[in-house]
């Protein structure tokens, strides 16, 4: 069954939201997040909390077009789930390390896996923070506010 905003499909809904970011990030001036994930109503609810904060947002929502939304748009910072259509985070994280505009973006991973097994890989990768979904506004919007300053 597909999710309906104003009876229109979500999946339509996400791309028009994304399109009209990214064309209205050049004309802001606060900072902006890039959201890398697959599931759609969970950049929808991000969406919502991120905005309502001031930030920028972009999406790219499998690993294909992360490496290549994170180079045109240069975030100042990631949120990368590691449970993505394609590759994985890991590889994600591994090539932004490739391009100095991007290798010292603080990333946020915010994903289904559990801690025990990925938190320090997710470190050891160059994850500044480390969440499991759901996280609360308050934490999510704690570690974006310490990253960005």
């Amino acid at each position: 069954m597909l999710a309906f905003i104003d009876d229109e499909p979500l999946t339509d809904h996400c791309l028009r939201v994304r399109l009209k970011l990214n064309r209205d990030l050049a004309k802001t001036g606060g900072n902006k997040i890039l959201v890398i994930d697959d599931d759609k109503i969970l950049c929808l609810g991000i969406n919502a909390r991120l905005k309502a904060n001031n930030y920028n947002l972009c999406f790219a929502h499998d690993a294909e077009s992360a490496l290549s939304t994170a180079l045109a748009e240069v975030p100042d910072l990631i949120i990368l789930d590691i449970g993505l259509p394609g590759r994985d985070g890991y590889s994600v994280m591994q090539s932004f390390h490739a391009f100095p505009e991007l290798a010292d973006v603080p990333v946020i991973v915010l994903t289904g896996l559990n801690a025990f097994t990925h938190q320090r890989r997710c470190r050891d990768a160059g994850a500044k923070r480390f969440f499991e979904k759901p996280v609360t506004n308050l934490r999510l919007m704690t570690a974006i506010h310490q990253l960005l300053g």
